[in-house]
């Protein structure tokens, strides 16, 4: 500022900007600094703030009031609108991070009034402050960070709710509590604690009723420092009279009884008899839950009527790893995981009914669980490919093989899929030979339906069976993907079709009723730009992650650009993968599960969401110029 600003002004603009990242994450004094080195500026309604005949950068933006709209030369044949800052945003951060020009014309929407610091002050801080420079050199890395401690919050939150604190307390363990009559003496106790390998034991009187109780917690105040003798009765040093719940209450009131009184063990009881003790492990038992527990679950399952039982864990397994802040890309991998185990276990279970050699078919996993990015709300999407030399017979079985597994799948909530692309369904399960006939089909023509066709099937692998047949499928399509530009092109035009979710402005579009659909407005663009690339450029990546790193390192791109893209991608799937879970628990399964409400984004989640959405449109754009113009 040009006169030194009074305590007042500092307090009132620190208060303002520690509202909104990256202000929030840094000092005090950090903030000052950067209050103390602005100038504030009006701007009216289409004055230019910067251009890209500016030259390099001289000053940081941070928007106080009004609206920013940053618009590319608008005679590109990429440009495909506006991005919009709003009070609370900083601009441009890349390019004073990369010490250049600005590639946009930044004009003001309305009366906007702004804080600008000259970038020797903007460095200098950044040297002070490494939130700051996180933040510069980052920023979607950095907006993750703390959008991910905020959905962590609420699915934590949420979780507990749902699967423990509602539990009731005879429902949550069938342990019989190891108990001891009051003269019992402290050796003998001691010792059975020992070989139970229990934190615990309880005293009750000859009719079961507890008495008093000693934990290990109380051998050293009570036994080691006293000196007590262990031929000494445990009734001389136990706790006494006992807190005790009934088989009727919850695991929350348990957690509220432990949390007033500092203790971690609770005996339960049914007509004053000690039935169960419930220890502060078991309160989170529902929550700790393993890939492990799961796994065996499924290999142990001989019916549907198991792996649905299974599958419901699933679910909400998924809830709990999000609560505890496993990041998309990771949950995503698990689902899918735990998906094409449970999979697996249906194939054996009806092939071993049917009599069918799985070793001779090769199952297909495809769509997002061929990319292994499976959100909770998911159809199936899958195929069956059978040997060239596949007789009449094994044709009959495979496909009724395919049909009863498909159904099953259903009954276990992975609902058919309304595009019939499954295994069972007409030319589902179909020769090697004639698999390579209809890729090559839709390649060579490339008719509409044909492009929808590509958006699911050629993101396959091999789920169980002769892989070889899968691989052997996989090189030849993208060999002659790469080697058809048509077919590229029309996977360009077809991708272009759904715009990112913002408006002519910049700003989220959302609908009449303010919801985003974040699948088809949102994380579809990036698995389509990255699929189109690995075809291009004859990459065997699957998943989009891997595929968005490999095509941008093929492209020669900076590390930063391609990891835009991944970040971008990563927290649109975060979303949906709360919105989903959140419907689950909340028991609406009814409504679009890719469909999120404006109005329900947190300031930090909605401006990463339209950072995330214009890291998205500028991929749309480099798809235009490199396969469209």
């Amino acid at each position: 500022m040009d006169k030194e600003p009074s305590p007042s002004l500092i307090a009132h603009l620190r208060a303002e900007l520690s509202r909104v990242p990256p202000f929030s994450q840094m000092s005090t004094e950090a903030i000052e600094f950067f209050i103390t080195r602005s100038e504030q500026r009006y701007f009216a309604p289409e004055e230019t703030l910067l251009s890209p005949q500016s030259g390099p950068v001289r000053e940081l933006f941070y928007l106080r009031q009004g609206a920013v709209a940053a618009n590319r030369n608008s005679d590109s044949p990429a440009d495909l609108g506006a991005f919009e800052y709003e009070p609370g945003d900083l601009f441009p951060v890349s390019a004073v991070a990369g010490q250049r020009a600005v590639r946009s014309t930044y004009r003001a929407v309305t009366d906007a009034f702004a804080l600008a610091v000259p970038i020797e002050a903007i460095n200098e801080l950044a040297s002070r402050s490494k939130q700051f420079a996180d933040f510069l050199h980052g920023r979607i890395p950095s907006l993750l960070k703390l959008s991910r401690g905020e959905q962590q919050w609420a699915q934590s939150s949420a979780a507990l709710s749902e699967q423990s604190f509602e539990t009731p307390l005879d429902q949550l363990t069938h342990r019989a509590p190891v108990t001891c009559r009051p003269d019992t003496p402290l050796r003998e106790a001691l010792g059975l604690m020992h070989a139970q390998h229990i934190g615990s034991i309880l005293v009750t009187d000859p009719a079961g009723r507890p008495e008093g109780i000693l934990t290990r917690y109380d051998v050293l105040g009570r036994i080691v420092l006293p000196g007590t003798h262990l031929d000494r009765p445990i009734q001389e040093v136990m706790i006494s009279p006992v807190r005790c719940l009934t088989h009727a209450n919850t695991v929350q009131d348990a957690a509220l009884m432990m949390a007033q009184h500092g203790i971690r063990h609770i005996p339960v009881t049914r007509n004053e008899v000690v039935i169960s003790i419930v220890s502060e492990r078991d309160l989170f038992a529902l929550q700790r839950q393993s890939i492990k527990d799961i796994s065996s679950t499924l290999r142990r399952s001989h019916d549907v009527a198991a792996v649905t039982v299974a599958a419901q864990r699933i679910r909400l397994f998924a809830g709990t790893l999000l609560g505890q802040g496993i990041q998309a890309r990771q949950l995503t991998s698990l689902i899918s995981h735990l998906n094409d185990l449970l999979t697996e276990r249906l194939l054996q279970i009806e092939a071993q009914r049917l009599e069918v050699d799985l070793s001779a078919l090769c199952w297909l996993a495809l769509g997002s669980e061929g990319r292994s990015e499976q959100t909770i709300a998911t159809d199936q999407d899958n195929a069956l490919i059978l040997p060239d030399d596949a007789s009449e017979a094994l044709r009959t079985q495979a496909i009724q093989l395919a049909r009863s597994v498909n159904q099953a799948l259903d009954t276990c909530g992975y609902p058919l899929c309304k595009g019939n692309v499954m295994a069972g369904s007409p030319g589902g399960a179909m020769t090697l030979s004639e698999w390579r006939e209809r890729f090559s089909g839709w390649i060579s023509q490339g008719a509409p339906e044909d492009l929808l066709s590509a958006s699911i099937y050629f993101d396959f692998r091999c789920l169980t069976g002769d892989a070889a047949m899968a691989e052997t499928l996989k090189g030849e399509v993208v060999a002659a993907a790469q080697r058809t530009p048509r077919f590229l092109k029309q996977l360009a035009l077809n991708s272009l079709q759904s715009r990112a979710a913002l408006n002519w402005l910049g700003g989220l579009d959302a609908d009449r009723e303010g919801m985003i659909d974040l699948k088809m407005r949102g994380a579809a663009i990036f698995v389509d730009a990255a699929r189109l690339y690995c075809l291009a450029n004859g990459l065997s990546a699957t998943s989009t992650r891997e595929r968005l790193v490999s095509a941008g390192r093929a492209l020669g791109l900076a590390e930063s650009e391609y990891e835009s893209w991944v970040g971008g991608f990563e927290f649109i799937q975060g979303l949906r993968l709360r919105t989903q879970l959140q419907r689950s628990q909340a028991q609406h399964p009814g409504g679009h599960p890719n469909q999120i409400a404006l109005s329900s984004l947190s300031d930090i989640d909605r401006r990463i969401l339209k950072e995330s959405l214009r890291v998205a449109r500028a991929l749309q754009q480099r798809l235009q110029l490199d396969y469209v113009r």
